[in-house]
């Protein structure tokens, strides 16, 4: 073998190397992008690998690429591509897609949930610009992800739901009602995903007045208070963000291929 044979060799083994989410992850996105991919993908792509990864430490990483910190960055709204393609993969175990979906929704609300977090003026570390993108790139993939409630696991509905009410239309919202109907007689009120369901289903009415009594409801029963002067959208999707981090938790991550 020659030395350029090698060195393509080399970085084709370097390519392939790392935690099987990511050789997963990767196998999807090619398929999917095939063209240009946004600066993310570098981890996905790139022959440098950390020896440390595993699957858990991957995700951390990639994810924290993405959404810095819960920050939005000049690159984070193309980074959304690869999200939304895992999102709507069947290939992708469905506690990855959960993740996927949930990550849109708090890249999507970064600037109200920080807001409800540090009352105004606008947090520190807020940039306008890049949330605004954001906020449009999480709009521009929502249909689609919508789209996939028939054929979603539970899970993942549950995380549609929230991205639906935060993109409110006059098509989706009234279907909230009867798509979550099942959920509302499984899961009484008082337990996380029935409470969730039930706040989703309050926000989908949109009556301010109601929405407020039951976010001030909820957040002195469960949740991290948010300061009354912040307007009563921040404080809801502040509190549906902390709701569907907990109803998210309780799903098992299987391992890839399982």
């Amino acid at each position: 073998m020659d030395t350029h044979a090698e060195a393509e060799q080399t970085r084709h083994d370097a390519i392939a190397s790392g935690p099987p989410i990511r050789q997963l992850f990767r196998d999807v996105i090619a398929k999917r992008l095939p063209g240009r991919r946004p600066p993310q993908a570098a981890m996905l792509f790139g022959a440098e690998t950390d020896p440390c990864w595993d699957d858990r430490t991957f995700l951390g990483d990639f994810y924290n690429e993405i959404l810095h910190q819960d920050t939005c960055q000049t690159a984070t709204a193309d980074g959304l591509v690869l999200l939304a393609a895992l999102a709507v993969d069947d290939r992708i175990p469905a506690p990855h897609r959960f993740q996927a979906v949930e990550l849109l929704f708090r890249a999507a609300t970064v600037a109200e949930r920080h807001l409800a977090e540090s009352r105004p003026p606008a947090p520190h570390h807020a940039d306008p610009y890049s949330e605004a993108r954001v906020r449009n790139a999480v709009r521009a993939h929502t249909p689609a992800l919508l789209a996939r409630w028939a054929a979603e696991c539970p899970a993942v509905r549950l995380a549609l739901a929230g991205l639906a009410v935060v993109f409110p239309t006059d098509r989706t919202l009234p279907a909230l009602t009867p798509r979550l109907r099942t959920f509302t007689h499984q899961h009484p009120q008082g337990t996380g995903i029935g409470d969730y369901v039930r706040f989703v289903l309050v926000l989908a009415a949109r009556d301010p007045d109601r929405i407020l009594t039951v976010t001030e409801e909820l957040t002195d029963a469960y949740w991290t208070g948010t300061a009354r002067g912040v307007p009563t959208r921040a404080r809801a999707l502040h509190l549906l963000g902390q709701m569907l981090t907990k109803v998210g938790a309780g799903f098992t991550r299987p391992r890839v291929g399982q």
